[in-house]
């Protein structure tokens, strides 16, 4: 038998009013000058000024770097870095979805362990914790807020760099569903695909665990319930409620029981083309588990179960089928793109973006490890 780790934040605040009691806690915990890592639209919004504001009154002053980009950059993290070093902060928070969150884990790390962020590509290359980093979530999807996977682009290579490290876990993770009601539909859906994602890679992971597989199953419930209702009224805080939630399982799943070729190709797409995430994991998700279904089907039944269908008396690949069936119509129902041509993907790319793909820790994982020729073959059906 081998051992299991588990890894989350030491505290995660969740529900209405969140943001509020992260403050407070915040104003015990001595710290004295944050550098408040987000993007324009945050500011625009008047998140970042708000929690500015908030932490001032609890002597807490705040530094806002707001250059993070869709698909954080090697550049945004030196940029980020300069800025934290200039205002002598000592410590940092994120505000916003995957991207924001990534960014700020590039420069708490590379504060604390100096060098550059693409030193840490790959599996725990850091010798000591980053700066604290407290993670303030405004997406429901990505979970980045309490992961310990960091995501950054390398401007030169274009390539994304998985960055899996124990010392990126953030110290509190914050979901407050009322940072969630001013989301549009389109990153809605992308962000909660990007979930169901997470939680089905992680339960047909090989690292998979009788405590991921719970919290993955539980994720794909609430996503399959809550999801189309989100994306369709987004101020139903029922349903963006539970879909923070759901977020957060899913999150709690693949932290620990890692992801799989969805993640380790859709990577690639992002960063070559600065593509969002969430929509190539959903564009991915379906054709990647068809391919999954040779040593999955078991599972993938579990999962057909878990999102509602009937699958008494069912062989486990008709199961398998079903789940795909039901994944492709979740995605089609929310608005998701039927394919990847849409997203100005291009068919001679795919040697390249495949070789790429291979090389990403986050396949490691995958039930079934493909061929170069067989990864191209599920990018060309996904095209």
């Amino acid at each position: 038998m081998s051992t299991a780790t588990f890894y989350m934040p030491s505290v995660n605040v969740i529900g209405a009013g969140a943001v509020d009691q992260a403050v407070a806690e915040l104003s015990q915990s001595g710290f004295r000058h944050a550098l408040i890592v987000t993007d324009k639209p945050l500011v625009e919004l008047g998140y970042a000024g708000q929690l500015q504001q908030a932490l001032a009154t609890k002597d807490i002053q705040a530094s806002i770097f707001d250059d993070v980009q869709a698909n954080p950059t090697t550049g945004n993290v030196e940029a980020g870095l300069a800025l934290l070093r200039e205002r002598g902060c000592d410590f940092v928070i994120s505000l916003g979805g995957g991207s924001p969150h990534d960014c700020a884990k590039g420069i708490a790390l590379v504060a604390s362990n100096g060098g550059d962020i693409r030193d840490y590509e790959g599996v725990d290359q850091s010798a000591k914790p980053q700066l604290p980093l407290v993670a303030i979530n405004t997406t429901a999807g990505t979970a980045s807020e309490i992961t310990r996977f960091c995501i950054i682009t390398d401007e030169n290579t274009h390539i994304k760099m998985a960055i899996v490290d124990k010392h990126v876990t953030p110290v509190m993770s914050v979901n407050d569903p009322e940072l969630m009601k001013k989301m549009p539909k389109s990153l809605t859906a992308a962000t909660g695909m990007d979930a169901l994602t997470h939680a089905v890679e992680a339960y047909v992971s090989t690292a998979a665990n009788p405590i991921t597989d719970t919290c993955a199953l539980k994720a794909i419930t609430l996503i399959s319930e809550n999801l189309v209702q989100a994306v369709a009224d987004g101020s139903d805080m029922a349903a963006r409620n539970q879909m923070a939630y759901a977020q957060l399982l899913a999150g709690m799943a693949f932290n620990n029981a890692s992801l799989g070729y969805v993640h380790a190709m859709a990577h690639q797409l992002g960063g070559f083309y600065d593509l969002p995430h969430g929509v190539c994991n959903a564009i991915l998700l379906p054709h990647v588990q068809r391919f999954n279904s040779r040593a999955a089907s078991a599972r993938l039944t579990d999962i057909a179960a878990a999102m509602g269908l009937d699958v008494q008396g069912l062989s486990h690949e008709q199961g398998a089928a079903r789940c795909i069936e039901a994944i492709e119509a979740l995605a089609k129902e929310v608005g998701i793109p039927a394919g990847l041509a849409g997203l100005g993907v291009k068919e001679e790319d795919f040697d390249t973006l495949a070789s790429n793909a291979m090389k990403d820790a986050c396949g490691l994982t995958n039930p079934l490890q493909p061929t170069h020729e067989e990864v191209v073959a599920i990018f060309r059906a996904a095209f």
